[in-house]
């Protein structure tokens, strides 16, 4: 009679361990960052390939003019978003550097890969032009002065002054003269001529062209004030786009 009437002990409910849960917790974020920064390297990776192009392709490319014109105004869009995603977020100042070295460990694997192994082009030819020391500058102006406003004036023109000494040193020796049959030219321009590109008739190097010599004749120079000032106005659009993006985005403020 007791038999019948006992009631089914209900088994205990398994605990977890907390160390387990923390573990669990801390692979979970490191597969999401690992995500986001592959994310990183491909779309900044794409986007400096179909802006800058040529001009940070080809070491013959590399001139006093487009090239310093045109590859920091094009490369200074996502670290400015990311930089007004984390610092207002997190007021984390170092997303102009960590979008950088994401972009060159891209431009690197790209360069290697495709131009070296399956073009057959020297690597000293398409090396990619660094901006870490630009990146440096704009994350250590944005911590100095706390104000989105005073890092596009300040560090949005140092952006683009800095650009040209940073690679001055990788850029110098290709501007040695070299004597190829009687025509005095730079080493950068006999590895052009010498290393065929595939193209159509309309696929002219543009460099050194326009009327800045007028100037006193200081090409880089002018091409690095005009290159800060639309860098000023780039970095600020794509730090409200930034802004506006991390501010859309409800689950960045529940972490």
């Amino acid at each position: 009679m007791s038999a019948a009437t006992e009631q089914p002990v209900a088994a205990p409910a398994e605990s977890f361990d907390p160390a387990e849960i923390g573990y669990i917790d801390r692979m979970f974020d490191i597969i999401i960052l690992l995500n986001l920064f592959i994310l990183m390297v491909a779309a900044f990776h794409i986007h400096e390939l179909l802006t800058a192009g040529d001009w940070d392709f080809w070491t013959d490319w590399k001139d006093r003019r487009w090239w310093l014109v045109i590859t920091p105004i094009t490369l200074i869009t996502f670290p400015a978003a990311i930089s007004a995603v984390l610092w207002i977020g997190f007021r984390l100042p170092f997303a102009c550097t960590l979008l950088v070295l994401a972009l060159l460990l891209g431009q690197w694997i790209g360069r290697t890969v495709q131009f070296h192994s399956w073009g057959y082009y020297p690597l000293n030819f398409v090396w990619p032009a660094t901006l870490v020391p630009c990146a440096i500058l704009l994350d250590v102006t944005l911590m100095m002065t706390r104000s989105y406003l005073f890092t596009a004036v300040i560090g949005g023109m140092l952006w683009a002054i800095a650009f040209y000494p940073a690679n001055w040193a990788l850029l110098a020796p290709f501007h040695l003269p070299v004597d190829q049959g009687g025509v005095l030219m730079s080493l950068a321009d006999v590895q052009g001529y010498e290393y065929v590109r595939t193209g159509t008739p309309e696929y002219i190097r543009i460099i050194e062209r326009g009327t800045l010599r007028t100037y006193g004749g200081h090409v880089a120079t002018v091409s690095a004030a005009f290159s800060g000032f639309v860098c000023i106005m780039m970095y600020l659009a794509w730090w409200f786009f930034g802004r506006w993006l991390g501010l859309s985005m409800k689950w960045i403020r529940t972490i």
